[in-house]
């Protein structure tokens, strides 16, 4: 089923302009959008829909907004009475058949080949009954990347559920950024904490400088070797797929404190070792003389550049807020695009040693930390859309996603089980499409549990399941290595 809301229910009201990052994201080089799917452990009831639409999603002004096609791109704000929205099926069941998890991946990957209306707000929901490996239910709700980033959607969602186990508690957690000073260092005296103070100082300058280099170089020129995961810039036309997987969000906090890195670090780290794995495996298959291939075989060219975008959350107040917070004009977790992006160079090698990703992972984050590198490539995007226009600054940011070949981003999600409604989510995967990366790796947690969720490019990549079955090999390998040499306690299986 598809939620509908005819045009005449809608009202014009007022008028105001796009935001820099809303215009570039509206532009036809970065014309992209992000799609969250929820597994729902019940059958969904379409009138709960409206219910939230009427008390929350109506409520937002970019939701109920429509673009009018002006010089400067103008937000018309709508109103929609969302109590007389139609919910039209479009469902025939003989079309699912006995497979439901592929009639789910088909109807979604149908959806990224059919634009957005944008005589209408750039959103819609979908809602299929159709049992699936894992779920009862599933409901995807696409929208334009202007409407707001991966922090935005994720409030909003949570806008429009409750804690399953305590439906009265709508307490939203607060997460505050890491501290950049040791404590240890606050208690020293103030020789020390200058010296400190100078030597951080010249290094997030430096590696500034070198990053700010290594920016307007993959701008300008310099593009990540061509492998089976590259793709370019026609990628973004063709139909994407999705898959996911789910792994234990606690076996990743056990490497975490073992290894005293973040939870972050363990991602990039097991993404690392499962990628190299995969490109050795397709490499390893062009010589016919090795049939019987290993994983510990190594077929990978020398000097490989590798590279991935992540995305960089640049507010201040990093947890999730309350939807009302997040509107208000002057908060810390605004709504909307207030993200960047790092390059980060990938070791795509073949390590005897799993941990050996973890550390590399571990000074490559460590060392991004400390730049300014995010928050430069946003004001560059931004200068240039102020002076040279939306166009030249979609441009500029496209040209990155172009020349590297990956994309990786980690959200936290709920820590407990929510309910939409009262239908218990089993899971929520967020991704995105009509970028020029042939894969995109997003993770999420959400109940004890970490969600990957791939976004992959069909004609380059035909099997994304291999990718998260090396990302599950990985992270155990990485485990059994830890409890080999004492560092766990405890395997936990």
């Amino acid at each position: 089923m598809k939620v509908r809301i005819s045009k005449e229910e809608e009202e014009e009201v007022e008028e105001q302009p796009l935001s820099p990052m809303a215009s570039v994201f509206l532009s036809p080089e970065v014309d992209y959008c992000a799609v969250t799917i929820m597994g729902f452990k019940t059958k969904f009831c379409p009138d709960v829909i409206l219910d939230a639409l009427k008390h929350n999603v109506s409520k937002h002004p970019r939701f109920s907004s429509k673009l009018v096609p002006t010089l400067y791109n103008i937000l018309q704000l709508v109103h929609f009475n969302m109590i007389k929205s139609k919910v039209v099926p479009n469902i025939d069941p003989k079309e699912i058949g006995e497979d439901g998890q592929g009639f789910v991946d088909d109807y979604i990957s149908r959806l990224t080949t059919i634009p957005l209306d944008r005589s209408r707000p750039l959103w819609d929901m979908h809602i299929l009954n159709v049992k699936t490996s894992d779920a009862e239910s599933v409901v995807v709700t696409r929208s334009h990347h202007s409407l707001g980033d991966g922090m935005s959607m994720i409030s909003l969602i949570l806008a429009c559920t409750h804690k399953t186990s305590d439906p009265g508690n709508t307490d939203i957690p607060s997460l505050k950024r890491r501290e950049t000073v040791p404590r240890g260092l606050r208690k020293q005296g103030w020789f020390l904490r200058l010296i400190f103070t100078v030597g951080s100082t010249m290094r997030l300058l430096w590696n500034t400088f070198v990053d700010t280099v290594l920016l307007f170089a993959t701008i300008l020129f310099l593009k990540d070797t061509k492998t089976p995961l590259k793709g370019g810039k026609d990628v973004g036309r063709n139909p994407t797929r999705f898959y996911r997987r789910t792994i234990s969000l606690d076996d990743i906090k056990l490497i975490k404190n073992s290894m005293n890195m973040t939870i972050n670090d363990v991602l990039l780290g097991v993404t690392q070792a499962a990628l190299s794995r995969y490109l050795n495996r397709l490499y390893g298959k062009n010589h016919e003389e090795d049939r019987a291939l290993s994983w510990n075989q190594n077929h990978l060219p020398r000097k490989l550049r590798f590279r991935a975008g992540c995305t960089v959350n640049l507010r201040s107040d990093i947890g999730f807020k309350p939807l009302a917070d997040m509107m208000a004009k002057d908060s810390k977790c605004r709504w909307g695009n207030y993200f960047s992006f790092i390059i980060l160079p990938f070791s795509i090698s073949l390590q005897t040693d799993p941990l050996v990703y973890l550390k590399i992972s571990k000074s490559i984050m460590a060392r991004k930390k400390h730049s300014y590198h995010a928050a430069l490539a946003y004001f560059i995007i931004k200068s240039i859309r102020t002076v040279f226009g939306a166009k030249a600054a979609a441009a500029t940011f496209n040209r990155p996603v172009v020349n590297l070949t990956t994309c990786v981003s980690n959200v936290i999600g709920p820590m407990d089980e929510i309910s939409f409604r009262g239908h218990p989510i089993a899971y929520i995967a967020p991704s995105n499409y009509g970028q020029s990366q042939a894969l995109l790796v997003h993770y999420i947690s959400y109940a004890g549990k970490m969600i990957i969720s791939l976004a992959v490019d069909p004609t380059i990549i035909p099997d994304p399941h291999q990718i998260c079955d090396d990302m599950e090999e990985s992270l155990k390998a990485t485990k059994a290595a830890l409890f080999e040499r004492g560092l766990l306690e405890h395997p936990h299986q």
